[in-house]
Formats: C-alpha cells, sequence, structure tokens
C-alpha cells in the first residue's frame, strides 16, 4: 500500500503537491519519513537517477523523475515495485498534463495541493489492482 505521495521540482526541491495515508498509528513516523523525502527532493539533481528505491526502515521509497519534477511515494516493502512504477507514471503523466508549463514559475510551497484529489483517485485504483495481483 502507498503510505504517502509526494511531488517536488528537482531544480531546488520545492514541494508541489504532497498526499498522505490518513492512520492513526502510523501519523508521527509518517511525518518523519515526509522529512526524509523533503531531504532527499534537495540532494536530487539532474545526475540523479532518473528511477530509484530506497530502504528506509520498514519501508520503500520509490521515485521517478520526468520533466524536471520527482514524482516520490513511500510504501511497504510487500508492495509490488511494477506496481509502484506504474502509479508513478500514471502521477506523473497527469501532474504534467496539468502543471507542466506551470512548474518553473511556481515560488511557494505546496502550489499544486489540488492535485491531491487526482492522487487519492489513483490510489484506490492502484489498490484496487494491489489486492488482485495478491
Amino acid at each position: 500500500m502507498v503510505l504517502m505521495t509526494m511531488i517536488a521540482r528537482v531544480a531546488d526541491g520545492l514541494p508541489l503537491a504532497a498526499t498522505l495515508q490518513e492512520d492513526e498509528q502510523s501519523g508521527k513516523s509518517i511525518l518523519d519519513y515526509q522529512n526524509q523525502a523533503k531531504l532527499l527532493f534537495r540532494k536530487l539533481g539532474p545526475q540523479s537517477p532518473p528511477r530509484c528505491t530506497i530502504e528506509t526502515g520498514p519501508y520503500l521509497f520509490h521515485y521517478l523523475i520526468e520533466y524536471d519534477v520527482c514524482y516520490l511515494i513511500l510504501c511497504e516493502k510487500t508492495y509490488s515495485k511494477r506496481l509502484a512504477y506504474s502509479y508513478l507514471e500514471d502521477i506523473a503523466q497527469e501532474f504534467h498534463t496539468q502543471y507542466g508549463k506551470r512548474v518553473n514559475t511556481v515560488t511557494r510551497p505546496y502550489t499544486f495541493i489540488e492535485f491531491d484529489t487526482y492522487i487519492q483517485k489513483a490510489r484506490k485504483t492502484f489498490r484496487t489492482l494491489d489486492r488482485e495481483e495478491i
């Protein structure tokens, strides 16, 4: 299951959109992972691999960089890597379609927070696909 989705500009690590799984048990720890993700965004650059998986405690970060934007998710280690990257590609394609021309002009964090609506829809779709794979 995808626990967190974050989108940031690669050039400066500016968070553009994000969503979290609502879960009281993991609430505080998810904030720790959100901070880790922000650190990762600041370290990324043009030389960074376009796709990467990073182990972090009991979870995995998967990220995809397209058009100078990083799409990152935090998910359980048991979540299918194939599904994780399919989800990232879906999010990236829709985000680029909606906001691609504006990404380099924004200056405030989370300018595209309304994209959360699409992320929630995609998460439901991919949660169903994950159940079908089991």
